[in-house]
């Protein structure tokens, strides 16, 4: 192995690395460290992809590889987080819950793979680390500004099962890439309501505010702007 793919390859471990500490975080009852764990290890992810592009070193084995660390970091690690955090309260159903979240990003990534050279311009269904961000950032918001989501009832569970169901939605999420799924202006209209809403909700804690923002109003943007765009197609 030369070291140009040496790079690559120790990002893209270091994905499944802190994947990895956020699970012994999160078993330890630190959910500070099991959530910011899961956000670092979106950054290798991120950076991974990009380090083969330039040294011009991708590979099967390194896509395999990316996914099968994706799953842990951000199937896995947020479907632990989640349940210690809040799920365990609601018995078997936040079990059920949090078995869907690491069972919806497994399907999610195999379709990704399977579906990688048909589906163009747009993301079919949210993004693993997308759904795996958005428990990260939502623990970090409730931690930053001391509420309880036990308060909020069934809504917390809820939302983690619409999360995971999107994960294998057919909803259609642009990749921003400046071509291929429309954006609507309705859809930036909605999407910066809701950012806001959410910074004003948060605004104790603006920094995590912001953060648990971007992951929220994108799971929400997709929704909103493949409705509108089915509603445009028809008239």
């Amino acid at each position: 192995m030369t070291y140009k793919a040496l790079i690559p390859n120790m990002l893209t471990s270091s994905n499944l690395v802190f994947g990895v500490c956020s699970i012994f975080s999160t078993m330890r009852g630190d959910f500070f460290w099991g959530s910011l764990f899961i956000l670092i290890a979106l950054v290798a992810d991120g950076l991974d992809g990009r380090a083969a592009r330039f040294f011009g070193v991708s590979s099967e084995i390194g896509k395999e590889m990316d996914s099968l660390c994706d799953l842990v970091s951000f199937g896995v690690a947020p479907c632990i987080l989640a349940h210690d955090f809040c799920l365990h309260a609601f018995s078997w159903f936040g079990c059920v819950v949090a078995i869907c979240f690491a069972l919806c990003g497994a399907w999610r990534l195999a379709r990704f793979n399977v579906n990688v050279n048909i589906v163009h311009g747009f993301f079919m269904g949210l993004a693993i680390p997308a759904g795996g961000c958005f428990v990260a950032t939502s623990t970090l918001l409730f931690l930053a500004i001391g509420l309880d989501p036990h308060s909020f009832g069934l809504l917390y569970p809820l939302v983690v099962l619409a999360i995971a169901l999107l994960m294998v939605s057919t909803v259609h999420y642009p990749d921003f890439k400046g071509k291929g799924e429309r954006i609507y202006p309705v859809s930036i209209v909605a999407f910066a309501a809701i950012f806001a809403a959410i910074l004003y909700f948060g605004r104790d804690a603006i920094f995590f505010a912001v953060l648990f923002a971007v992951f929220a109003t994108y799971a929400i943007f997709g929704v909103v702007n493949t409705i509108v765009a089915k509603t445009v197609g028809r008239s």
